[in-house]
Parts: structure tokens; C-alpha cells; sequence
């Protein structure tokens, strides 16, 4: 036996430099600081610049609080809209901007005043602004890096924030529209208020928890039954969770089709809706009852009874009508309802139609007003304390004989502040309004009607978006735009002390919106009320009015300072286009009832239709059990952190690969598989690498003289280019990601790449097979490092950078160009299939099969690879087709293939002598270690080279 050569040296490995840990930690900063260095943002902009225009406005995030991973998911999917329309050409620019006014700013202030004991009241107003100001654009400058540091491009260096003075004075600029054209009216209306902190709340800043209340039944004694005398002396019961409203009662509602009945219970008659009398009976801890008669609905018209405290005289004396209400059920309670107009939109909207208005009784702190006849100046209601069964509510009541039951025991769903967690209640005060029933000018069509058109224009991403917004919509009572708070842009507007209507004069507004353009909100002053009025107007005759505008105005206004007001040229549309200056909206699925929906109203009123011609909305991130994310469960997950451990590409991974449009999870072990499809992405890109080292465009061969394999591949790579284009247009990101890493890992790196490593180390350079490889690889390099760059971005840029060091960035190149495979007059099938894909997918089939019978024998030593296997296969299991057994020990990656009938597969070890270089065992092949003909060639070219 001749003594073997070691052929190593002759075999064309892989080179490369690129490595394959990816170190994104450490790796990361380094390529952020280039793209910043080179300006990469704005190099993009030119490169795109007359291009078609795709506009995403960022919904503005609030300035309070670092990073967590819903703004993580949130800018990510942005980014990815943003950079995979750049890639098809398009000029995507991106402005990310801030939420800057508003409760939880003010809230953060207060409680550093809280801290140090100091009174917010005492100190000047534009002091206490000034601190929220910089409380804001310190947290701003918080978040900007850290959104930067997850790969997200923009112009970071001009973000739009709502507290700039342009954005201010244009916030104002769009109130004036509304009090110009009639879309504003003060009225005293039942709203949202919290006591905690002093102000009305929008419906998207109040939450609901579960929480345990006070029931109690009190008795009211009818006094005048003029449809049923019988009832005069007898007890009305009514039931409620709010004890704390009976000092505020104005009324008894009704329901005209409840059947009640009339009972005695204890010698004592009472009235409740029959199919509540047994429950009723319960809490009074008696067993049974005497019926004395029905009572039908409409026999309660006209009847009055005396409110329990009718001793203490005034407006407690006075007897409290029956009023038939709709909204009456017998789901609870006893069938008859307590009315407070003050604190009950079912309640004040029945008391209006009968000429019953508020009092005005509950101040913003929730104590009773100090001159109230009975509680006056205690409080809070809100404090459970205050309602319990030996609260001074429920003592006095007792006192009186009004109260018939009370416990502590009744859990139910209940409205908080979602900032304070503190309950909040309905209250009337004085607000502002704009109407969501009265016609626009110049449109005959309400708000509500010019919203529902503008939505069924509208596309929604997914579908059942349209549904749970029209349906906010259709039953959203009138817009209160009021706050009482501190920080904020103002309602500009003076009234008329004695009219009580408001000035709507151009110049004036005019004035304001310059002032407060030039000196910020800051400028809405009593001292300079007088300027703003001018000559035709004294300010002694008007009231200039000191609540502040609703922060959801602030942010249903951004189209109008980000997208019109050209401060950002590269948003602005031509100056003929007259749609939506928007083409995407994209935020949490919480935003139907927040920013999609103020933004909408806005600019309907203003404008006639949405500011955006699409929504899509992501639902919210849940812990890796399901479980909402608190910090008080301590569950919560930090961007920051995974940052640190696994690098921003891991988290844009993440958040591409899940179905975000539903509620979806994210904690350590999902992790874990993410950075494992990450890997193995990253090995495709490492293996493209360093087989294409040295590659020469010279060496490229047409797609006709290639061989079979190369073409099948180079039609599934069309395919997956018509799969993401597709994807790219229903915003899909999760099929996006998963077939392009699908195609990675099961079409090239477990078939094509493990088929052809033999033909890329062994044969000649010269030898059309592997030029082939190497053109159909090169293709492949250019379309999935394009494809992979708006998954992750900074990965992508080391691969593009590894192979082009002198080359431009990854980021400004454009969607690659895939060679057409499908002959001339060749028709695909049904799905899509040409007649090559239909042949290689039955070959794959098969080889799986060979494969399936390998292994057992790898396992058990039999061979040590199917390198050392023969094959014999039936010929039914093959398709039609010029192959040869050669072709198939390629595919199948075994010494050799022989043919046999039916469709029978057996494997055995080869008898053959293993070739030195390319490792198989071939019958040519003399001894251990000779070369087989195709190595022997290779190496003698070499050898006279």
C-alpha cells in the first residue's frame, strides 16, 4: 500500500473574516457611531429624493420614563415599515417626535415638590412650567438614545416635540379653527374626573380594576302617587355602590316596562321591581315577605317622594320626582335608580330633559362644597372610609331612618386614573366641548359622520381595527377638550362676561398664535390680554379662560406642525395634493380610543377627513406565561438589558418574528430561540462569505447553461422575492421573517449549500458546475443581505461591509433584482409551479427518504457518513427527467445510486476505496487515499498551474 497524501491544501475551503460569534454588545455602538459619523440618515434621503413618498407619522410617545419594551416593539415595527419601503425604492422619511405636556409630567413635578415640602400653589406658574419643561426634555434626551441604540434610523436631530413654540402656537392655531367655524361650546356636562389630581380625564387616560364598595339600600317615602294613591306612605328603595352621591340626589328613575310590586315586610311597605324582591329581602336578613299588589311601570308617573335628609330643610326638603328612564333595569338593585345629575351621564342627561340641572356640589378634591347643608367640606368620596357602613353618610342615614341595609362587600369594575391609580368619578363642571352631532360648516355632515365616512376610507391593518374604532366613534358622547392643570397648551379663547360667548375674531386669534409662537404658552397672560384684544375690544368685559386644552388635542395635532407646516420639508406632499398627509399610522391597539382617534376627530373637523390613509395597530407584550407586565409582579422585561446581553438585532428579530398584531410574549427562554434562529441566519451570511472569496464577476455564468439544481433554487429565490414583496404590502413582518429564514435554513443551508459543498471544495475553479454555484451564491448574497437589513440592521451592515470594506452602507441600497428562471412559453401551474419546481420537489422528497434510511446507520456506526453508503432506489419513486445515478450520489450526498424497480429504497455500506481528497467512496477509485478521476483532474490543473 502506496503511503497516502495529505490533499488538504488542494480543497477550496471557505475563507472569511467574518466571524462567527457575533459579539452584538460590542459590536452594536461601534456601527451606530459610524452611521452617525457618515450622516447615514440624511445620505439616505438624498439618495431618495424625487422618489415616490411613503410618510409614516410617529405617534408620539410620552417624555416620562426610560425605555420599556412596548416602545421597543412600537419603534422597531416603525423602523421596519420605514426601511423596507426605502428599500423598494421609495423616499421613506422618519421624525420621531414627543408627547411633552400633560398630567403625568405635572404629576412627576408635584411630587418633587411633595418631597420637599413644597406647595406647587405658591410658586409662579411660569417657574412650575419651566421645571415640566425640563423634566420633559430630559427624558426626551433619555429616549432618543435609547431608541437610537436599537438600529431605529432618523432624524434624531430634529424630532418634533409638542412643547416646542411652534408646535404650541400651531396646537393653538387649530383650536382657533374650531371656535371660528362654530366647533366649540362651554357646557357643564358629567365627565371623568380625578380627585387626586384635580383634573377631567379623557376616556384613554382611565383604566378599570376590581375593586370592593359599599352597597346599601335606602328608602325614600312617596309622598304623591297621583296614578297610584296606594302608594303614598310607601317606601321607594333604591340600591347603590356610591353612597356618597345620595347627598346629591335630585331624583327617582323608572322602568316603564318593570312590573314592581308593593310589599310588607316587618309591618313596613316597600317598593321594588318584583324580580328583586327576594334579593332585597336577603340583604335586609329577612326571610320572607307579605305581597300587597302589583305596581305596573307607568303608575309611577307624576309620583314624588322625600329624599331620607328632607329634615334638614332647603334643597333636601324639596320631594324628588319619578322620572321614566330606558337605561332602568332589574339586572341589580331593586328596579328603581337614584339620580344625580351631578355625577351620572344616564343621570344628568334624564334630570336635563326634565328641567333638573347639577348643583355643583363636589369640589375638585372630592369634598362636598364647604356651605352644603349636610357633609359640607368633608370628604373625599372617593375614600372608602368616608362611604363605609359607619362613615358619616351612612350613620346619618341611619340616623334618619333612611337606611335600610348596608355592607362592605360588593366587587365590581371600577374607573382609575391609569397615571395615580386613584378611583375617579363622574363630576359636573363647566368644560369645553366640541360636538360630535352638530354639522361642520361647509359640509352639511356632523363630526360623527364625517369620522365614519373618513374611517370606511380608511385601511386598517388588521381588519377588526375598522370595527372597534367606528364602534368608539358611533357611541362617543361630546369631545370634552378641558383640563384644570398647569401644564399645557391653553384655551386661548376670552368670553364675554355678561353674553357668555366667546370672542372668535381672526385678529385676535392671529395675535395669539404669533405671540405664543414666539414666546411659547407661557405667553397666555392676564397682562397681555389687552394686546391680543387690540383697540376694537376692552379686556374689563372679558373673561380670559385659564383651563388647558386636553393633551390628546396636543397629539391629534401633530399632522398639522409635523406633515403641513414645512419645518420637515421631506414630509411635506406637493402643493396640489389635497388627501391624507399620512400614509401610515402605527401604534398599540390602545391608541383606537387615544391618538388615532383624537387625530381623526381633529382633522375632520378641520380638514373633512383623516389625517392617515392607513392604521395598523400591534397589541401588547405579555410576560412568557401570558401574564400582563407589572412592576409589582416584578415580570416586567427590559429592552436595556437585552440590549446588554444579546444586542438590539435580537430584539428586532423578536419583535419582527411574533404575530404583534394580537398580544404576544417575549422572557428568557424565547429569547433563547430567537438568538438560535439569529445564529443560524448568521451562519447562511458567514457561509455566502467564504465561498464567495475571491469571486470575479467574470467568473458568472448565464442562468441558461446552468445546471439544474442552480435554477430550481434561483425559482425559489423568485419566489420568496414575490412572498416579501407581498408581505412588505400587508405590513406582515411575521411571514417576512419567518420565510426569509425558512429559505435560509431549509432551502440553501440544509439542501443547496450541504448538496454543492462538494462541488465548491473539490472541483476545479474552472468547471461550469461550480461557476454556476458561485454566480447562483453571489445572487443569493445580494438579495438576502438586502432582505435581512431592515431585520437587522447592524448585522446586515457587517456582512455587507466584510465583503464591499470600501464600499457605501447596506441601508442605501435598494430591492435586489432576481434573475427569471421560467423558460419563455413555459406555463406555471396552478399554485404558481413551473414543471422544474414540480421535478426538484419530488427529488427533495425523496432524498429525504435516503436521508431518513442514513441515519439509523450513522447512529450505529455502521458508516461513518453517507459518504460510505450505496444506494439503490426504485425507479417509481423518481420523476421524469435526464438525471444520471451520479447526479442523484450528488444530491442524495452517498458514494453511489443505482436504479431498481417499484419504489423500494435500501442503503448498504460501500465496498468501494474512499477517495483522498473528496472523501467518497467510488468504484474508480484504486485504494484508500487514491484520487477519484474528478480530484485527480483538479489537482494535476492545479499541480501545472
Amino acid at each position: 500500500m502506496t503511503e497516502q497524501r495529505d490533499y488538504r491544501n488542494t480543497v477550496f475551503l471557505p475563507k472569511t473574516s467574518f466571524p462567527m460569534k457575533a459579539g452584538l454588545p460590542q459590536k452594536e455602538p461601534g456601527i451606530l457611531a459610524r452611521w452617525q459619523e457618515q450622516n447615514i440618515y440624511e445620505t439616505i434621503r438624498e439618495h431618495r429624493r424625487g422618489r415616490e413618498k411613503f410618510i409614516l407619522h410617529d405617534g408620539p410617545p410620552y417624555a416620562n420614563g426610560d425605555m420599556h419594551i412596548g416602545h421597543a416593539l412600537n419603534h422597531i415595527l416603525k423602523d421596519m415599515v420605514v426601511r423596507t419601503q426605502t428599500l423598494l425604492g421609495k423616499d421613506a422619511p422618519y421624525v420621531p417626535g414627543w408627547d411633552c405636556h400633560g398630567l403625568p409630567i405635572e404629576w412627576k413635578v408635584e411630587e418633587e415638590y411633595r418631597k420637599k415640602k413644597k406647595n406647587k400653589d405658591e410658586v409662579p406658574p411660569e417657574e412650575f412650567r419651566a421645571e415640566c419643561r425640563a423634566y420633559a426634555q430630559n427624558w426626551v434626551n433619555v429616549q432618543r438614545e435609547q431608541l437610537k441604540r436599537l438600529g431605529i434610523g432618523g432624524d434624531w436631530d430634529h424630532p418634533y416635540l409638542t412643547m416646542d413654540f411652534d408646535a404650541e402656537a400651531t396646537i393653538v392655531s387649530e383650536l382657533m379653527k374650531f371656535a371660528e367655524s362654530g366647533m366649540l361650546y362651554r357646557g357643564a356636562k358629567p365627565v371623568m374626573w380625578s380627585p387626586v389630581e384635580k383634573t377631567a380625564l379623557a376616556d384613554a387616560e382611565v383604566e378599570y380594576a376590581d375593586i370592593v364598595s359599599t352597597q346599601i339600600d335606602v328608602g325614600f317615602e312617596i309622598v304623591e302617587a297621583p296614578e297610584c294613591p296606594e302608594l303614598v306612605g310607601t317606601t321607594a328603595v333604591i340600591w347603590t355602590t356610591t353612597p356618597w352621591t345620595i347627598p346629591i340626589n335630585q331624583a327617582l328613575a323608572y322602568g316603564k316596562p318593570i312590573d314592581y310590586l308593593q310589599i310588607t315586610v316587618a309591618g313596613k311597605k316597600y317598593l321594588v321591581a318584583e324580580p328583586l324582591v327576594d334579593a332585597f329581602c336577603k340583604r335586609l336578613n329577612e326571610d320572607g315577605y307579605d305581597f300587597e299588589m302589583y305596581v305596573k311601570g307607568p303608575l309611577l308617573e307624576g309620583a314624588k317622594a322625600l329624599h331620607p335628609m328632607h329634615h334638614l330643610g332647603g334643597f333636601f326638603a324639596e320631594p324628588r320626582p319619578f322620572l321614566p328612564g330606558d337605561f332602568v333595569t332589574t339586572d341589580s338593585g331593586t328596579g328603581l335608580v337614584h339620580m344625580s345629575p351631578d355625577h351620572g351621564e344616564d343621570d344628568f342627561d334624564l334630570c336635563k330633559a326634565h328641567g333638573i340641572g347639577p348643583k355643583f356640589v363636589v369640589e375638585g378634591d372630592g369634598k362636598y362644597r364647604a356651605d352644603w347643608l349636610w357633609l359640607g367640606g368633608q370628604g373625599s368620596v372617593i375614600n372608602p372610609k368616608f362611604n363605609a357602613p359607619d362613615g358619616p353618610i351612612c350613620t346619618a342615614l341611619r340616623e334618619a331612618g333612611g337606611l335600610l341595609a348596608a355592607s362592605a362587600d360588593y366587587t365590581h369594575s371600577y374607573p382609575h386614573s391609569w397615571r395615580s391609580k386613584a378611583k375617579v368619578i363622574y363630576r359636573c363642571t363647566p368644560q369645553w366641548f366640541v360636538p360630535m352631532d352638530k354639522p361642520l360648516p361647509h359640509q352639511g355632515l356632523t363630526l360623527r359622520e364625517t369620522a365614519w365616512d373618513a374611517l370606511a376610507d380608511t385601511r386598517f391593518v388588521p381588519a377588526k381595527g375598522r370595527n372597534r374604532i367606528s364602534a368608539m366613534v358611533n357611541t362617543r358622547p361630546d369631545w370634552v377638550l378641558s383640563r384644570q392643570r398647569a401644564w399645557g397648551v391653553p384655551i386661548t379663547l376670552f368670553v364675554h362676561r355678561k353674553s357668555g360667548e366667546y370672542l372668535a375674531d381672526p385678529e385676535v386669534n392671529a395675535r395669539i398664535v404669533s405671540a405664543i409662537r414666539e414666546n411659547g404658552v407661557d405667553a397666555w397672560t392676564d397682562e397681555r390680554a389687552q394686546e391680543y384684544l387690540g383697540n376694537a375690544y376692552s379686556a374689563e368685559d372679558y373673561e380670559r379662560i385659564t383651563d388647558i386644552l386636553d393633551v390628546w388635542f396636543d397629539s391629534g395635532s401633530t399632522h398639522a406642525f409635523v406633515l403641513e407646516s414645512g419645518k420637515w420639508p421631506d414630509l411635506m406632499r406637493p402643493a396640489d395634493y389635497s388627501g391624507p398627509p399620512a400614509d401610515l399610522y402605527l401604534e398599540g391597539s390602545d391608541q383606537h380610543r387615544g391618538w388615532f382617534q383624537s387625530s381623526l376627530l381633529e382633522s375632520c373637523a378641520t380638514r373633512g377627513h383623516a389625517p392617515y390613509k392607513a392604521v395598523l395597530t400591534h397589541g401588547f407584550t405579555m410576560d412568557a406565561k401570558g401574564f400582563k407586565m407589572s412592576k409589582s409582579l416584578g415580570n416586567t422585561v427590559n429592552p436595556l438589558k437585552i440590549m446588554e446581553q444579546y444586542g438590539a438585532d435580537i430584539i428586532r428579530l423578536w419583535a419582527l418574528s411574533v404575530d404583534f398584531t394580537e398580544d404576544h410574549r417575549i422572557g428568557d427562554e424565547i429569547l433563547k430561540g430567537t438568538a438560535d434562529q439569529y445564529r443560524k441566519l448568521r451562519n447562511t451570511m458567514r457561509y455566502l462569505l467564504g465561498a464567495l472569496a475571491d469571486y470575479d464577476e467574470a467568473e458568472a455564468l448565464p442562468v441558461a447553461e446552468m445546471p439544474e439544481l442552480e435554477r430550481y433554487v434561483l425559482t425559489l429565490l423568485g419566489k420568496l422575492d414575490k412572498t416579501l414583496r407581498q408581505a412588505v404590502a400587508d405590513f406582515d413582518f411575521n411571514t417576512y421573517v419567518r420565510e426569509l429564514l425558512d429559505f435560509c435554513n431549509e432551502d440553501l443551508s440544509a439542501f443547496f449549500f450541504d448538496i454543492r459543498k462538494d462541488c465548491l471544495y473539490c472541483d476545479s475553479p474552472a468547471d461550469p458546475k461550480r461557476r454556476a454555484y458561485r454566480t447562483v451564491l453571489d445572487t443569493l448574497f445580494h438579495a438576502l443581505v438586502r432582505w435581512a437589513a431592515p431585520v437587522t440592521v447592524f448585522t446586515a451592515e457587517e456582512v455587507w461591509t466584510t465583503r464591499y470594506p470600501e464600499g457605501s452602507s447596506v441601508h442605501l441600497l435598494e430591492w435586489p433584482r432576481v434573475p427569471s428562471v421560467i423558460e419563455p412559453g413555459e406555463n406555471p401551474d396552478i399554485d404558481g409551479n413551473s414543471g422544474l419546481e414540480r421535478k426538484w420537489e419530488r427529488l427533495r422528497a425523496v432524498r429525504s427518504t435516503v436521508m431518513e434510511q442514513i441515519e439509523p446507520m450513522r447512529r450505529e456506526k455502521t458508516i461513518g457518513s453517507g459518504l460510505q453508503a450505496t444506494v439503490r432506489i426504485g425507479s417509481d419513486l423518481l420523476p421524469d427527467g435526464d438525471f444520471s445515478d451520479a447526479d442523484l450520489a450528488e444530491l442524495f450526498i452517498t458514494a453511489t445510486v443505482s436504479r431498481g424497480q417499484g419504489s423500494e429504497v435500501t442503503v448498504t455500506p460501500s465496498t468501494d476505496h474512499k477517495c483522498g481528497r473528496c472523501w467518497r467512496h467510488l468504484p474508480e477509485v484504486s485504494e484508500d487515499g487514491a484520487l477519484c478521476g474528478r480530484c485527480d483532474d483538479a489537482v494535476g490543473a492545479m499541480e501545472e498551474a
